[in-house]
């Protein structure tokens, strides 16, 4: 967007936004996907997310995160229950498990936060995907129900997206997705006793509107994927074809 300039002031101004008022503040909702289903995180999801998130194997997951890591005992099973009923009471961040709709199992999490209702901006993070999860149509699918639901539902202007800036896997996901990188904010946190440069980027109602939400769709439509379950057009090439280019 340009900036537009009054013509009796010398200066620039920004882009009139008519009729503005704060947005919502988001609660917890059910939103349905053909795959996955978005419900409020409960403290009963810790015992059936805990074998995924646990032990040796699954430590990686946590090593961007405020938490964790867990191990494989029934200590560490208190310690994670704990963790998870915490989150379960929390309103910003605000923390949504995310079931397979064909077990009814929660198979990841996620969050709206550091909501700035007054100027209709949040954040999606926390964003924690079991290997059950990672690399579906599902994990697509979730993000895809959440977009919807801050543009469209909530009517917010501006989500954001920040993690570690030496998390390559997580940089990848939000350009996959859509989201436009910003910048990185230096020295900008301690987590676990380490720096953290955090890697900062968002995705606007004009990116949305403009062919992000189309390019989810032909993504995640049957006919998107062949016999095999393999996709024939990736998800950039699917924004693509709906206008956005980058």
């Amino acid at each position: 967007m340009a900036d537009e300039t009054d013509s009796s002031r010398a200066r620039p101004l920004g882009v009139p936004v008519p009729d503005h008022s704060p947005g919502p503040i988001p609660t917890h909702t059910t939103l349905v996907g053909q795959y996955i289903t978005v419900t409020a995180l409960l403290p009963s999801h810790a015992a059936p997310l805990f074998p995924y998130l646990s032990g040796p194997s699954n430590a990686p997951l946590w090593d961007y995160m405020f938490a964790g890591p867990f191990e494989s005992s029934p200590a560490a099973l208190s310690a994670f229950t704990a963790h998870i009923a915490s989150c379960s009471t929390s309103t910003d961040p605000l923390f949504f498990a995310i079931l397979d709709n064909t077990t009814a199992s929660p198979v990841g999490m996620f969050s709206l936060m550091r909501i700035d209702a007054a100027h209709r901006v949040l954040e999606i993070g926390h964003i924690m995907y079991t290997p059950l999860l990672q690399r579906t149509r599902g994990a697509t699918e979730a993000m895809y129900l959440l977009l919807r639901h801050a543009f469209e539902e909530l009517g917010y202007r501006r989500v954001e997206w920040k993690c570690h800036a030496l998390n390559a896997g997580s940089r990848r996901a939000a350009a996959r997705y859509g989201f436009v990188f910003e910048g990185v904010f230096r020295q900008h946190m301690v987590v676990k006793g380490r720096n953290r440069d955090t890697w900062w980027a968002s995705m606007v109602r004009e990116d949305w509107v403009g062919g992000c939400q189309k390019g989810f769709e032909r993504w995640l439509a049957k006919e998107n994927f062949d016999a095999q379950g393999r996709q024939r057009r990736t998800l950039e090439e699917c924004r693509a074809g709906a206008g956005v280019t980058r």
